[in-house]
């Protein structure tokens, strides 16, 4: 269920307006946070606005190229600080660094690299052949019809509309996923649900905060565990991000993910993000705890 235009137009609103941070002076930049529903916040929200605090100073000719970060504590719904730290101002290569703070705080930390445009060899896998967007499920509309199943801690903020939506190709129960073979791929459609500015930093910022919505699942689908179930204790690590190509979020892309490895109360997940033509635009990976929560014992934050 995708909400009425002038309703998808305020969401999405709100969601530029969470990357759009405000100046502090010294490449120190301050942004608001949102409430999702989850114990801390968002990790997605943490990578998109560190990416845009990172490409707000550089300049538009260089459009970044990978982002690898960290998840260091438990973030708060509350402000966040992000210092940049220019590291390198090269001929072709720019590096930036970033922290992110609250209360004195290191809470994150991430390195950027852009590039000039240039030109080289060119390749890329081909996109899996999947059903198109038309005619799936929302992830929103299946919380919705989970009714009294949906546990208590999800039954207000998980199942308002909002200014991204998601829908899985192969969708199952989010309480009891079927156990899938580790070689299986889990993919999802995602997209701003109404347009963007032309500002394509505001579309990678944006690409990196949705990147972070269940790629941890992809370790979870081989043992039948999903974050709802509360049988499982998760928290994401890690998250590196590599942008190929040029792409909008208002567009729909598909994401695919798998899981190669888990052990060690960690999960590895990768995953690959197409536009509708087939074109690979960006790949993501990160590593997640996973530790299976023994009963009685109290729920841990969600980063990621």
């Amino acid at each position: 269920m995708t909400p009425e235009p002038a309703l998808a137009a305020r969401l999405v609103a709100d969601l530029v307006s969470l990357m759009q941070l405000e100046p502090l002076g010294d490449d120190r930049f301050r942004a608001q946070s949102e409430d999702i529903g989850t114990p801390a916040v968002f990790g997605g929200q943490v990578l998109g606005q560190s990416l845009r605090a990172a490409s707000l100073t550089v300049g538009a000719d260089r459009p970044v190229h990978s982002m690898h970060a960290y998840f260091l504590l438990p973030g708060e719904h509350a402000p966040i600080e992000y210092s940049v730290d220019r590291v390198r101002d090269g001929r072709s290569f720019t590096t930036r660094h970033v922290v992110a703070r609250q209360q004195d705080r290191i809470i994150f930390e991430m390195s950027a690299s852009f590039q000039t445009v240039d030109e080289g060899v060119e390749h890329q896998f081909a996109m899996p052949g999947v059903d198109g967007p038309e005619g799936l499920t929302s992830e929103l509309d299946q919380r919705i019809a989970l009714g009294d199943r949906l546990p208590e801690p999800w039954r207000s903020k998980a199942i308002q509309p909002h200014g991204i939506e998601y829908r899985r190709v192969d969708p199952e129960d989010l309480m009891r996923p079927e156990v899938r073979p580790i070689e299986n791929q889990s993919a999802i459609w995602m997209r701003a649900i109404a347009p963007l500015p032309d500002d394509l930093t505001v579309h990678r910022a944006l690409l990196a905060y949705a990147s972070d919505h269940g790629l941890l699942r992809a370790a979870m689908l081989p043992h039948g565990l999903s974050f709802m179930s509360g049988q499982v204790r998760p928290a994401s690590l890690d998250h590196a991000m590599w942008f190929h190509r040029d792409f909008r979020f208002d567009d729909w892309l598909l994401y695919v993910v798998d899981s190669p490895s888990a052990g060690g109360a960690r999960g590895l997940c990768r995953g690959s993000i197409y536009t509708r033509d087939g074109r690979l635009v960006a790949s993501t990976a990160q590593e997640g705890m996973l530790r299976i929560r023994k009963p009685g014992t109290a729920r841990t934050p969600i980063t990621g």
